[in-house]
Parts: C-alpha cells; sequence; structure tokens
C-alpha cells in the first residue's frame, strides 16, 4: 500500500507544473524558448529557433542524456511538444507525458481504435495542446481531447467512415480559439475537408468541404451533370499554419481523383492541390491559391506554408512559402494568396516553368503522352515526402530534404463498374523506379525562395531522407537520414558537423528549448509512413523512441 501511495504521489507531483495554455502563449511560441507549444516551434512554421547556446564551435560536445521507448514499431513522425518542464509526444499507438529532464514518464494512455480499419496507424504533425488539454487525431478517424496532467480522455468525435475511405494522420491545430483538423484519403474516392471544433466541449463548430458542391464557388472547374465533385480528392492530411494578426489559417489540399483526368474531363478541379486561406472562427475562404490545376500526378498541395515577412523588390511583403510536392518552390502573397516567385528546387519535367502572369504551371509533353495511354517518367514523383522546411529568417534561406526519385504511371483499363466511395480508384497503373547502388535518391538543400538560387546541395546516395529540418540560431541545420542518423548540418555549407545513430530511422522533426537555462535538442526515431517503409524496411529496424541531447559540460582539472 505504502508503495501505491508513493507511486501516486509522484504523478501528482510530476504533473504539478502543468498549467493551462492561453491564445497569447500559443501566438507567442517560439519567443518563450521554455515552451514548444506548436508545430514547427511556432505559428508561422519556420522550424526556426535563435538558440545558439548549442552551436557550430562546440556541436563536437553534443550527447544524448536519455532515451524512452515510445512503445511502437509503426513509425515516429510526430515532433514533441513541450509546456512547463513535460514533453507529449503521440504516435499510432500511444500519448506520452514525459519529465524534460530525465525522460521519466508520468503518464501514457493508449489509442483506441475502431476493429476492422486496415491502415497502418501512424501520427504526422504534434501533440496539439491548448487550455490544459491535448488534442490529436486517430487512424479511425477520431479527433479526441486528453487532460494534460492525468492523460485521461475529456472528449471524443467520430467526424468520418472509415469504411467510406477516410482516415486520418495529421495533427490538428489551435487558431483562434477553434481547433481545426484534417483528414486523409485522396486515393480512396473521398472528398476532402477540414472541420472547426470547440476545444472545451468537442462540438462540432463548422465543416469546409474542399471539393465545392454544384452551385458553390469553385463548382465551374468540374465537369457539369456530374458526380465527380462527390468524391474528387482534396485532402487535409497535413496541418495549417496561422496568421494572428490576418486571422487566417493557411491549409494545404491533395490531389484530385482520380489521377485519370477522364472523370474530370481535365477540368482545374478546385479545390484540389491548393492552398486555402480560411477565417478560424467561421471556416469562410478568404483567398485561395491552386498550385497543380488538373493534377495528375499525385503532386498534391498538402505541404506546410512557411509564413514570413521579407523584402521583395523593395517592398516588405506578408508572405509564405511552400516547397510543394509537384517540384517547385512557391512564395505567395499571403494577404490575397497571389503568386510572387515559383522555382523548381529539384529535378522537373511536367513543366518548364511556372508562369508568374497566370500562376499556372507550363507544361511540357509528358501530360498529352500520359493521357494518350503512354507510360510516362515523371520528375519528380515527390519533391520532399510530407516533412517541415526550415526557413532561416536572418538569411531568409530555405532549407529542405528533397527527393530525385521518379514516378512511373499509365493509365489504367477503363473500370468496369462505377467509382464508389471509399474504394481504391486512381485510375492508373504505377510501378516502382529501378534504383541502384551509387544512384542519388535526394538531397540536404539550402536555397533562395525568391530568386531559386541554391546555396549548397548534399546529395543522398544510399536513401532518401525523410526527415524534416530544424534551422537555429547558433548556424546549425538539424536533420536526419532514414538509416537512423541524427545530423547538425552547417548551415552555410551543408558539411555534416555531427551525427548520432540512433535505434531506427529518422522520419520526425527535431526542436530545440531550454531548461533550466540549457538548451537541448529532441527528436523521434521510428521507421513509419509509407514511402519510408517502402524504402527502409529491409536496411532499417523499426521501434520507436525519443532521443534528447545537450552539450557535455566542460570541467576544469583541480589538480
Amino acid at each position: 500500500m505504502k508503495k501505491i501511495l508513493l507511486c501516486v504521489a509522484l504523478l501528482g507531483f510530476w504533473a504539478a507544473p502543468v498549467l493551462s495554455q492561453t491564445t497569447q502563449e500559443l501566438n507567442n511560441d517560439g519567443k518563450d524558448t521554455e515552451n514548444v507549444l506548436t508545430q514547427s516551434m511556432g505559428y508561422d512554421r519556420k522550424s526556426y529557433s535563435p538558440l545558439n547556446q548549442i552551436n557550430k564551435s562546440n556541436i563536437e560536445r553534443l550527447v544524448p542524456i536519455w532515451n524512452v521507448s515510445t512503445m511502437n514499431e509503426l513509425g515516429e513522425l510526430a515532433a514533441p511538444t513541450i509546456y512547463n518542464g513535460v514533453m507529449y509526444v503521440i504516435n499510432g499507438k500511444w500519448s506520452f507525458a514525459i519529465d524534460v529532464e530525465t525522460g521519466r514518464q508520468i503518464w501514457r494512455t493508449p489509442v483506441k481504435i475502431e476493429p476492422g480499419i486496415k491502415h497502418v496507424a501512424f501520427n504526422r504533425g504534434t501533440a496539439t495542446i491548448y487550455n490544459g488539454k491535448l488534442f490529436r487525431v486517430t487512424i479511425d478517424n477520431h479527433v479526441l481531447a486528453l487532460d494534460m496532467k492525468t492523460g485521461k480522455e475529456l472528449w471524443n468525435q467520430r467526424f468520418a467512415d472509415w469504411k467510406e475511405g477516410y482516415y486520418a494522420t495529421g495533427g490538428p491545430i489551435i487558431a483562434n480559439g477553434v481547433l481545426i483538423s484534417g483528414v486523409s484519403g485522396g486515393e480512396s474516392t473521398t472528398r476532402g475537408f477540414l472541420d472547426g471544433w470547440d476545444p472545451d466541449t468537442g462540438k462540432k463548430l463548422w465543416r469546409r468541404y474542399t471539393i465545392p458542391a454544384p452551385g458553390e464557388p469553385g463548382s465551374e472547374t468540374w465537369p457539369k451533370n456530374s458526380d465527380a465533385w462527390k468524391y474528387g480528392g482534396g485532402p487535409t492530411w497535413r496541418s495549417g499554419s496561422y496568421d494572428p494578426e490576418l486571422d487566417l489559417v493557411y491549409w494545404g489540399t491533395g490531389n484530385a481523383e482520380p489521377y485519370d483526368p477522364k472523370p474530370r474531363e481535365g477540368m482545374d478541379s478546385l479545390y484540389t492541390s491548393s492552398v486555402l486561406a480560411i477565417r478560424p472562427k467561421t471556416g469562410e475562404i478568404a483567398c485561395y491559391f491552386q498550385y497543380t490545376p488538373n493534377d495528375i500526378y499525385d503532386v498534391d498541395g498538402t505541404d506546410e506554408q512557411v509564413l514570413a515577412d521579407m523584402e521583395i523588390g523593395g517592398q516588405r511583403r506578408k508572405v509564405m512559402i511552400q516547397a510543394n510536392k509537384n517540384g517547385f518552390m512557391y512564395v505567395l502573397d499571403r494577404t490575397n494568396c497571389k503568386l510572387i516567385a515559383g522555382h523548381p528546387y529539384v529535378k522537373v519535367n511536367w513543366a518548364s516553368q511556372i508562369d508568374l502572369q497566370t500562376g499556372r504551371p507550363v507544361l511540357t509533353d509528358v501530360q498529352n503522352r500520359f493521357r494518350a495511354g503512354e507510360e510516362v517518367e515523371i520528375w519528380p514523383s515527390r519533391g520532399t515526402n510530407a516533412v517541415p522546411i526550415a526557413l532561416n529568417p536572418e538569411t531568409g534561406i530555405i532549407y529542405a530534404s528533397t527527393w530525385q526519385v521518379p514516378r512511373i504511371q499509365k493509365l489504367a483499363p477503363p473500370p468496369k463498374k462505377p467509382q464508389e466511395i471509399g474504394k481504391t480508384s486512381t485510375g492508373i497503373v504505377a510501378k516502382e523506379p529501378k534504383m541502384k547502388p551509387g544512384d542519388v535518391f535526394g538531397h540536404f538543400l539550402a536555397i533562395n525562395p525568391v530568386t531559386g538560387e541554391k546555396k549548397w546541395e548534399i546529395p543522398l546516395t544510399e536513401l532518401p531522407s525523410s526527415a524534416g529540418m530544424l534551422a537555429t540560431g547558433g548556424g546549425l541545420i538539424f536533420t536526419g537520414k532514414m538509416t537512423g542518423e541524427f545530423l547538425a548540418l552547417d548551415q552555410d555549407t551543408g558539411k555534416t558537423l555531427w551525427q548520432f545513430k540512433t535505434g531506427s530511422s529518422v522520419n520526425s522533426t527535431a526542436i530545440t528549448y531550454t531548461h533550466n537555462g540549457r538548451q537541448y535538442v529532441s527528436v523521434a526515431s521510428g521507421l513509419g509512413g509509407a514511402l519510408a517503409t517502402r524504402f527502409g524496411a529491409a536496411k532499417v529496424p523499426a521501434g520507436g523512441s525519443i532521443w534528447t541531447f545537450a552539450l557535455f559540460p566542460v570541467t576544469t582539472s583541480t589538480r
């Protein structure tokens, strides 16, 4: 009995520092270095920290100070969040609270999944925290709230039926007091949407479909007298960014469905492969930009929008930057969603450029050859593999982990049955490209997003990287490899200055913060995600864990 009482007392002790997170704290994330409250270390999604205790001159002294298992072999893609000395971690099986200083578990809560679902359970994004609650989604389309002190479930809402092809992997966000969540399923004959929730009660406030119904704005880009819009795609499987001053959330949408454009009559198919600027209180669309009209390559537009204020043409502009899956890096005016710049950042053969007047890609003959029934090799299959880029606001340089792998596809034979909601129906036949040892699979890249000038590009020849990027005031870029190395690169050259071999693949994004005045770096390790698993499963063991690092103290001999 004494042992039981002691455990209860310890739990209360470790949980005691947890307090409610306010809207003001979320808006100021990145300025208080003791806490990491949002994905990418700020609503602007820069994945940047000004911390410089750990820097190029002392990085060789960076050592692990604790490691904790996450009891999961399905992949660790989510970054941790931190509040008042407690780290919050989510994956497809569990939610955790961990003491930052020691790595000791405070609580863990299992994920309960409806029986029968076949999708592998993993989570992108981060553990979303606000007002004393941790919010997350589960693979079977539930959004729920846990008490941050105890891990106890406070509310749970089912927002879609997995039998209809929907599933959920992306982290929700809090914007102006509203919890906003997305959905996956762009290859399952679905219609994408975003939901707004009351974070206190779980009451649904609004739903914004990404495919307009007949008569709604944008419906003119779908065939008339057709129900193609009912299963047109446009999933919202990554997370958004938020500008509190403009009170606008920026959220990317996925591919049109099917890839075969015939059922869509080759029309633009709004709002697929786009970014939507929405008002968080209502879900109203303020403006949009479509990256890939009539997407037939599965190139999406779901990657995060990095928000920045930059000097462009002698004028200070409020911009958003995206490294799009289609291979172009875009700079848009986030006040009106108008195009400012668009440059290829990887090899691209499906378009020659982005027309700055129209905002549309200038297509090559690849699309016509594909639509004529030819098997085509499309570059890229993806510019990045759904992981955050980083922006150093002091230099204006973007850092990304890119892929150099083609997509090979051709039209499938005409279906014998009409499209059915919930059933996979891409309309194509795809096959894996033949890659051999020594081939370049991707790069670590530094690029000016406005001019397209590459500052450096480091080739990856064994496997591509599915890790995000973290830039710091210490002149370092933290990232990782699919083979498990956690790396610190020189921001000026891309040279590897330090590395540590974790137990599995690094497919997530690191965070950095201070605790009692000391700078820490934490990262999740664990092979997961469809593409990383496909490429790395034979070479990399599975198994999830969180690693935390700090500088080894300098000691002075007294002898």
